[in-house]
């Protein structure tokens, strides 16, 4: 079997899983499990063969021309080189293991048959989005993800927090999709194909007629699939949704698709200057604000989620001083531990025995109920924060020592200014990452708070895979010796000046915390204890007024949660109120969006039902009257039609007997 023959099989299998799901669902749902299990599974094994018989060599490219269009072609393309071959087999790990997780997870929930099929769905679509060739192609598993992820997140319909969440992550991601969409007409047009492959022939030979315009364009819808500032606020909001989807949007789909468009598409960014700053100052300032706001969130689903937006500004970073290769070096990293921690916060939730929400202040007592979880998370954790020999470490690093090497004047595919943009911020963000990271572990494991009840040990599920995703949070960081040779870039070995800087801070980072929570500790003892775990209906009511005084979702607000024993409160000061809700972005659309769209909406209805009615109703009023007036005259008597016709005529003889005496 070719490798274009396997690559096609790769997408494949879990879209015809996805169908055989919803077909299934029903009329056989024994067969449910295997049926989201296996293809998906099927799919990462094909995908690592793809990648052998790729190994980092020539690209792979097939196509084939649809039907034609009469100006720009559109072809059902693939072009499969070291990016994307790397690139599935995380996407199809990540989603085997969740997969696998997800029935133990969810198998007591009435509709975990349309969510697999679901979840196959999306797999189906970012593999479409790795392996594709042409733009237009990719655009369809771009947006199929986006609406798969609306199901998703909005799974537990029945609260007003998934469905609020749902609709908000669909619509803030289309809000980045309609510019995108133009950038990509403006760069087929220019370029006469939509092939990747002749688009950036055409940019090598300065074919662009508009590089700054439609590199713009395109960073629009970037900045809504891949949470980057302004078009973040949708992905802390979507952790109402089952933990597992979580897992895979922030760790393999969805927002990892931005990262890698850019990736695959670096040159035409790089035709502008002014795009590459503007690239590095959406990831400094994603990278710096997401950071402050994990410090201040409770619960612990939030604080992995602003985390994913950080890490997801570090890749942007790396795209921002032109080396893709750390970029996507960070992205398989990050996508092993992220998926790890994710899944072992729903291990966590899990025995807590809620559906998605779990709030470390009133956390007690989880390193013995939940071991697996306790080491794994730890070892994830530890690979975040960027500590040698995680992970994380080598990746991060590899994004640090990029832009030193640009910013030190020892590269010219990237403008200096981004590079230091980019080196300085990220440095911070290191000691930021390190904070929040301690933070949650000491609230998570070591917290003071009220123990939930205990509901039982974990299905072998879900604990095997942490220990499956444990392994590359560890490892895969060791690779980064061979993977120039699969991403055609410098050498990602860790430079010495931002390997200690980097790590130096980030101990820093973690020690200041954990001598915060210590304090923080200390201090609650002197304080009414569980003055917020005590009364959580009181804090509730407290949160849902915040909530509603400041025009913020009520979903999350329980970061407001005043517990003594918070070292992120210490740290922050005044400003943890503030980075608790994100900065108020959510507010500034609010009064800059919603409210205006609402005010237009009330106009039009006041204009339809007053003004537009009113001349309907008028319309249909005058012929009422007329109506009524010749219905009077109809009354079916023949001696009163006679003697009207009798009269008419006596006035008609008068009045022409008036005119011509008048004549």
């Amino acid at each position: 079997m070719t490798t274009t023959t396997l690559a096609v099989l790769v997408p494949l299998l879990p879209f015809l899983g996805a169908a055989a799901g919803l077909l299934l669902g029903r009329t056989a749902p024994g067969f449910v499990r295997p049926v989201a299990v296996l293809p998906t599974l099927a799919a990462f094994v094909l995908a690592v063969l793809v990648a052998a018989r790729q190994g980092g060599g020539r690209a792979v490219d097939s196509a084939t021309e649809l039907t034609p269009t009469g100006s720009v072609p559109i072809e059902l393309a693939l072009h499969i080189d070291g990016f994307a071959a790397l690139v599935a087999v995380l996407v199809g790990l990540v989603a085997s293991c969740v997969q696998i997780y997800s029935t133990g997870y969810l198998r007591d929930d009435p509709r975990y048959p349309s969510y697999a099929a679901l979840v196959s769905l999306f797999t189906s679509a970012m593999l479409l989005v790795v392996y594709s060739g042409d733009l237009i192609v990719l655009l369809v598993g771009w947006e199929v993800m986006g609406i798969c992820s609306y199901f998703l997140v909005g799974h537990y319909w029945e609260t007003p927090e998934a469905r609020a969440a749902s609709i908000k992550a669909f619509l803030v991601t289309k809000l980045g999709d309609v510019p995108f969409l133009i950038g990509l007409f403006a760069l087929g047009t220019d370029a006469g194909s939509f092939r990747i492959t002749k688009i950036l022939d055409t940019v090598a030979g300065g074919g662009l007629h508009h590089p700054t315009l439609i590199a713009l364009l395109l960073l629009a819808g970037v900045a809504g699939k891949s949470a980057q500032f302004p078009l973040h606020t949708w992905l802390p909001d979507a952790m109402a949704g089952p933990t597992p989807v979580s897992a895979l949007i922030h760790a393999a789909t969805m927002v990892a698709a931005g990262i890698y468009f850019i990736a695959r598409l670096l040159p035409v960014f790089q035709a502008s200057s002014a795009a590459m700053v503007v690239l590095a100052v959406m990831a400094a300032v994603t990278m710096a604000g997401s950071g402050f706001a994990a410090l201040a969130q409770d619960d612990i689903k939030r604080v992995l989620a602003y985390s994913t937006i950080g890490q997801l500004g570090y890749m942007t970073g790396a795209l921002a001083v032109g080396e893709r290769g750390a970029a996507v070096f960070h992205l398989l990293s990050h996508g092993a531990f992220k998926a790890l921690l994710f899944l072992a916060a729903g291990v966590i939730i899990h025995a807590a025995g809620t559906n998605s929400l779990a709030a470390m202040s009133r956390m007690k007592g989880l390193r013995a109920r939940v071991p697996d979880a306790y080491w794994t998370m730890t070892v994830a954790l530890l690979a975040l924060a960027a500590i040698p020999p995680f992970a994380g470490f080598f990746s991060k690093e590899s994004v640090l020592g990029a832009a030193e090497h640009v910013a030190t004047g020892h590269a010219e595919h990237a403008p200096g200014a981004a590079g230091w943009i980019v080196l300085l911020v990220g440095l911070f963000t290191a000691l930021l990452t390190a904070s929040y990271a301690t933070r949650l572990w000491l609230l998570a494991f070591r917290g003071h708070g009220a123990e939930a009840p205990d509901h039982g040990r974990q299905p072998l599920v879900m604990n095997a895979v942490l220990w499956v995703l444990a392994l590359p949070s560890l490892a895969f960081g060791l690779t980064y010796g061979v993977l120039p040779d699969w991403f055609d870039s410098r050498d990602l070995t860790p430079t010495l000046i931002t390997s200690v800087l980097g790590t130096g801070l980030a101990l820093v980072g973690g020690l200041v915390t954990y001598g915060a929570w210590r304090h923080t500790t200390a201090l609650a003892g002197r304080v009414p204890l569980g003055a917020v775990a005590a009364h959580p209906e009181a804090d509730a009511g407290l949160v849902e007024a915040e909530a509603i005084a400041s025009h913020e979702p009520a979903y999350g607000a329980v970061a407001y949660a005043d517990d003594p024993a918070d070292p992120g409160r210490l740290l922050l000061g005044p400003l943890h109120r503030h980075a608790a809700v994100g900065f108020h972005l959510d507010a500034v659309y609010d009064a800059l969006f919603v409210r205006p769209v609402r005010a237009g909406a009330s106009l039009v209805r006041f204009l339809d039902r007053e003004v537009v009615e009113t001349y309907v109703r008028g319309a249909g009023a005058l012929p009422r009257l007329l109506g009524a007036a010749v219905r009077r005259a109809q009354t079916g008597n023949v001696q009163t039609y006679v003697s009207a016709l009798l009269a008419g005529t006596v006035v008609l003889a008068v009045a022409a007997l008036l005119v011509a005496t008048g004549a």
